[in-house]
């Protein structure tokens, strides 16, 4: 099995994503002040650990599912799946990165995560097609009943 079945799109999301946070990174280290989120208060950290644990889980779950799945060739359809196409990349975007970053008190994690989710959007048709030439009808079925197939 290649690396790149398992990556998908992973890639190329990544390669268009690492420039803004590299730069960003770089940007919050020589100036923090800009980027602060104000402390964060106790509200805000509680928030961030009530959506970051659940965007690790969904994250850990969906990689878990890849890892067992993909190299058997099985089309993933339940858990996360059944309710976004591509659960990896939406559960990082917004459950992860942003929730990170206010914990790090920093905003720039909420700015990763538009990037990255932008980046999914961006390359997921191609992955899309690739599941539909592999899978056929199978991917045709299970795209018809993922509860948020635009998310």
């Amino acid at each position: 099995m290649k690396l790149k079945t398992l990556v998908g799109s992973g890639d190329k999301i990544g390669l268009f994503t690492l420039p803004s946070l590299l730069l960003g990174v770089l940007l919050n280290l020589k100036k923090p002040s800009v980027f602060r989120v104000g402390g964060p208060p106790l509200f805000l950290k509680v928030l961030s650990l009530v959506l970051l644990i659940p965007g690790v889980a969904l994250w850990m779950w969906s990689v878990t599912l890849i890892v067992t799945h993909v190299p058997e060739r099985k089309l993933i359809t339940g858990g996360p799946y059944a309710i976004v196409k591509h659960p990896l990349y939406t559960s990082v975007s917004f459950l992860v990165l942003p929730w990170v970053g206010v914990l790090l008190n920093t905003w720039l994690g909420g700015v990763l995560g538009v990037i990255l989710y932008t980046g999914s959007r961006l390359f997921a048709p191609e992955e899309e097609a690739l599941l539909a030439q592999t899978f056929g009808a199978a991917w045709e079925d299970y795209r018809k009943t993922v509860r948020l197939p635009w998310l």
